[in-house]
């Protein structure tokens, strides 16, 4: 594929002065009406949150608010009213919350985009009104803000940052909310006058109440599609929507052994509306060292880790790229065509060819990225990046210069009761003598989906067809058809290994049928399959190929309050994959439940028999022949506490048994959210784990003859803490701190060979390593890493910001387990060198 470039902390304050407002009346019946006339203010309306403007006297008050939760179509417990008001740049909305015990409403600070255990109002739009995409705006009683857009009828974009303002007010009636959300920051069709989708939503949580106007209905699917509408826009302006954010990164990089480079760079972010429905969004050398650092991972699997992406320019928008792969109810690890933390990664060959000095991350030249909804329905994403060539020593390529792209169309009809998209992404590499034989020339995907929803919404029928191509040296696609992912040197596996080929090509089909909506059960049963040679982790996240899959999921959900809960949802699941060419890999079957209680307490558990009737692991030999497996069982148990408290305690506890026996895994993982005034909240949480596993895959060597592929008892144990702090001196200045010291550490025992891998007898299966030099010390391990960072953020001014961060990493790794308890791991690890980042960022908005 061929794309175009485009670089583009608990606390109560007093009770307030009361407001003008009419007192509260009865509680109105449902109402049918869920239209609402917007009017025209004739000047700017003064954000203070009393809703004393003349404007607001004239607004038709939204009075028909119903409860949604814990009761569907209840009636309020307090009265809402809000109303709605527009000029030609800004969408006003006034919202007043009853309450006759003003004193109990927290107003409680956190940082922007955090859901704090207070009320909350919001307001939900639909600018384009096409039932599928739109836009929320909240707050809390403190001024909180957060923000969303909405795709796909439901799934929400927490990245989506606007530029917006909302006033507050806690008062003798209750609270109100005053917004203004500026034109610019929406998207919608020119017209002479305009409809907006609309909805306004209120949290009551002591009384862990949600009211919404209209009536939103959690037993029907979809959320944008059960909005209301507010009419009469009429003379919106066409806004050029430009807004620009260039900044400037000064950074101190440590290089080890007490050396450092420090430097100062430049860079930009661009939003530019190209026409009311299409925005562009770029960033030129953009600097994500604000963002949180990874989590620790032992990774011990023949599977890569999936990390979440973090970094605000690729968050943002994300879904309109979505395109799952292997992804169902029951099973879903992150696989997907498009990952974007591809972008950036670290450099392929930096452990071959770089040392100390050289870059941990790719350097992104600039990136752009053009998203959009058509009148049609027709939503649109390109989105296009290029990263520059990193080397090392002697001048050696880590990675090659490299571009990728990816472009996403879905198009609905019949009200988004229907659709069917179409998604590619290309990657081309420059590379070169050091990296011809490691990485691919070029990498291309294109797949389709489609989906189908009927009998008034509730069943819904998808599938996707997917096909992938990369290009390469001999050697480099020898390597592709080796790796974990293909194992095409499998004896057993009905594969052939070409040691010639200069491409790879595969195509991977799914298929699901769900029911959606209506009542109180749920259901999806789906196959999908992925043929050997499919490949997309060039730019996507693919764990294996070569494995068919047939999945299902039934629920209830329970909805209505009962004598003993407040909602619940209990799932069965069961599951069967095979390769292509039939083999038995797995075949399980799952219950769970999560049932809130009238405490407000959540209680879940669940429990999965796996391995049942003969199956195999074709993947545990790491190309050797597929072993049997026998059956294990697995248990599971959380609760979690009412989060309307200061102190919220969590508790999660992981068993799973298998092999007779000989194999055991146990972990707990305790912790503790901590409200300790209203601008100060921490939480704690401490994972311990036991891993006796007495078929460890150890390593495939070589002998006289013939490969030996070899297994090892390992027990081991992991230990990691996580603390973080938020203070937030206001909801436009925050601190945050994250700190993760991690431990992992093993020893191995009893190294064997695989010998009849697929005899019914587990002992029959193995026999002594025949290096018995190796086996009678095969040795182990102890990790150590300690990942923290603190971030210092202040919007100066809306859109503009300022970031102050301190990120430390140590690091310590031991080929034995050693006698040290884990205060004496801990210890050590602190006593590794640290490795500080220090950055400072400001940015300034420019708007037009």
């Amino acid at each position: 594929m061929s794309a175009p470039s485009l670089f583009l902390l608990l606390g109560w304050l007093g009770q307030a002065n009361g407001s003008a407002v009419t007192p509260p009346a009865p509680t109105p019946p449902a109402s049918a009406a869920t239209s609402i006339p917007a009017t025209l203010t004739p000047r700017a309306i003064i954000l203070d949150g009393r809703g004393d403007d003349e404007v607001w006297q004239r607004a038709r008050p939204i009075t028909a608010f119903r409860e949604f939760q814990p009761r569907e179509d209840g009636d309020p417990r307090y009265a809402t009213e809000a109303r709605v008001a527009y000029d030609a740049h800004n969408f006003y909305v006034f919202i007043r919350a009853f309450d006759p015990a003003p004193d109990s409403i927290l107003q409680l600070l956190a940082r922007r985009d955090v859901r704090t255990p207070s009320d909350q109002l919001k307001i939900i739009i639909d600018s384009y009104h096409d039932r599928r995409t739109g836009y929320e705006f909240a707050v809390n009683p403190a001024g909180v803000k957060r923000d969303y857009s909405i795709y796909n009828d439901g799934d929400e974009d927490d990245a989506w940052d606007a530029v917006w303002e909302v006033a507050t007010q806690v008062d003798s009636l209750g609270w109100s909310a005053e917004f203004r959300i500026p034109l610019s920051q929406l998207r919608y069709a020119p017209a002479d006058t305009n409809t907006f989708g609309f909805g306004v939503w209120r949290d009551i949580e002591r009384h862990t109440e949600r009211v919404s106007w209209p009536i939103y209905r959690r037993s029907q699917a979809g959320l944008v599609s059960q909005l209301g509408e507010v009419t009469g826009l009429a003379g919106l302006a066409s806004p050029a929507r430009i807004e620009l954010a260039p900044y400037a990164v000064a950074k101190s990089i440590p290089l080890g052994a007490g050396d450092r480079e420090s430097g100062f760079t430049l860079g930009a972010d661009l939003k530019y509306g190209l026409t009311s429905n299409l925005t562009l969004d770029a960033t030129v050398n953009p600097d994500f060292g604000q963002v949180e650092a990874d989590p620790s991972v032992l990774n011990l699997s023949a599977f890569e880790t999936f990390y979440q992406e973090r970094r605000p320019f690729f968050v943002e928008g994300t879904g309109i790229f979505r395109f799952d792969i292997n992804c169902s109810v029951v099973n879903c690890w992150g696989e997907g065509l498009f990952y974007s933390r591809r972008i950036g990664r670290s450099p392929t060959l930096r452990n071959s060819f770089g040392d100390a000095g050289s870059p941990t991350a790719t350097t992104i030249l600039g990136a752009g990225k053009l998203t959009g909804r058509l009148p049609s329905g027709m939503t649109v994403g390109i989105l296009e990046a290029v990263t520059q060539r990193e080397v090392g020593t002697q001048d050696r390529t880590i990675e090659p210069l490299s571009n990728y792209a990816v472009a996403r169309v879905q198009q609905d009809v019949r009200r988004g009761e229907t659709g069917f998209g179409v998604i590619a992404t290309a990657v081309n590499r420059g590379v070169d003598e050091w990296t011809e034989d490691v990485l691919h020339r070029s990498a291309y995907v294109g797949a389709v989906d489609a989906r189908h929803r009927f009998s008034r919404g509730r069943f819904e029928v998808a599938g996707s067809f997917a096909a992938s191509r990369v290009t390469g040296t001999p050697a480099a696609i020898a390597a592709t058809q080796l790796n974990n992912v293909h194992l095409y040197q499998r004896p057993d596996g009905g594969l052939t290994f070409d040691s010639t080929r200069t491409s790879l090509t595969g195509d991977a089909e799914e298929l699901y049928v769900r029911k959606v909506g209506g009542g109180m059960t749920r259901f999806e049963t789906s196959y999908q399959r992925r043929s050997p040679g499919f490949e997309t982790n060039d730019l996507g996240f693919l764990r294996l190929a070569d494995q068919q899959s047939w999945n299902t999921w039934a629920a209830l959900q329970f909805r209505k309050p009962g004598l003993f809960f407040q909602q619940g949802f209990w799932n069965f699941n069961w599951w069967q994959y095979w390769t292509t060419d039939g083999m038995p890999t797995e075949r399980a079957a799952n219950t769970n439940a999560h049932f809130q209680l009238n405490n407000r307490w959540w209680v879940h558990a669940g429990g999965t028999l796996l391995q049942r009737g003969t199956v195999y692991c074709d993947r545990c030999a790491r190309g050797g022949p597929a072993v049997r497996r026998d059956p294990a069982v697995s248990a599971w148990a959380g609760l979690e506490g009412d989060s309307r408290f200061p102190i919220v305690p969590f508790l999660w506890f992981n068993f799973w048994h298998g092999d007779g026996g000989r194999s055991e895994y146990v972990g707990i993982s305790p912790s503790v959210d901590l409200r300790i005034a209203s601008r100060l909240a921490t939480s704690v949480g401490l994972d311990l784990s036991r891993n006796r596993d007495d078929w460890q895959w150890y390593g495939n060597f070589v002998q006289t003859g013939d490969t030996a592929y070899t297994f090892a008892h390992l027990e081991q144990r992991t230990a990691a803490i996580q603390l973080r702090l938020d203070y937030t001196f206001s909801p436009t200045l925050t601190l945050q701190l994250y700190a993760s010291p991690f431990v992992s550490k093993g020893t191995y025992s009893d190294l064997r060979e695989l010998a009849d891998p697929r005899a019914a007898d587990y002992g029959d299966r193995f026999a002594p390593y025949r290096d018995s030099t190796v086996a009678a010390d095969p040795g182990g391990f102890n990790f150590k890493q300690f990942n923290s960072n603190v971030v210092l953020r202040w919007e100066y001014r809306p859109g503009s910001t300022l970031y102050l961060v301190w990120t430390q990493g140590r690091d310590d790794f031991e080929s034995v387990e050693g006698d040290r308890s884990f205060r004496g791991d801990f210890r050590r690890l602190f006593d590794a060198y640290p490795m500080n980042t220090f950055l400072v960022k400001v940015s300034y908005w420019f708007n037009r």
